[in-house]
């Protein structure tokens, strides 16, 4: 028997990651309150809007783990490009590197962009998810420092200082 009281009851959830710097940040946010463990599933992801990507990827992980889950999904929009890469960044990342998203901007003056990095979190199986979003505004440049976090060398940060 639990020696708990119902106030200090420990909750859990499954956050589907397979990035081991991703789980770190997240488990230094929630933890101890809430525990947080980790599954790494190959999940299909849909085309359409970060919202509609993270929530589909969220329903689809509720069923397929059967208990709450906490997905994430970061992107990087050029306002150039009407907010491309936008989800899809991972794709462009894999295909065409730093040098490479830097040259789609090479034609255009802005080089403004946002990071957006949305979580959606479900208590489980038909349960609507929730949506929690970050927008960071910033512009992109030529690659620099270490390049072990996906795009964070072209990413600058423009706030306030």
């Amino acid at each position: 028997m639990s020696t708990r009281r119902p106030s200090e009851a420990r909750h859990n959830v499954n956050f589907i990651t397979g990035n081991a710097g991703k789980l770190r940040e997240v488990r230094a946010i929630l933890e101890p309150a809430i525990q947080v463990d980790s599954q790494a599933l190959d999940l299909l992801e849909i085309q359409g809007t970060v919202e509609e990507v993270t929530l589909d990827k969220c329903r689809r992980a509720a069923d397929l783990v059967e208990g709450p889950v906490l997905v994430e999904d970061t992107c990087l929009c050029f306002n150039a490009l009407n907010g491309l890469p936008g989800p899809y960044i991972k794709w462009f990342m894999q295909s065409i590197g730093h040098a490479g998203l830097n040259n789609l901007l090479a034609a255009y003056e802005d080089k403004s962009a946002k990071a957006i990095t949305t979580f959606a979190y479900s208590a489980g199986p038909g349960h609507e998810p929730l949506l929690f979003q970050g927008v960071t505004e910033g512009k992109i440049v030529p690659p620099r420092g270490p390049a072990h976090f996906g795009w964070d060398p072209i990413f600058e940060y423009q706030g306030r200082t």
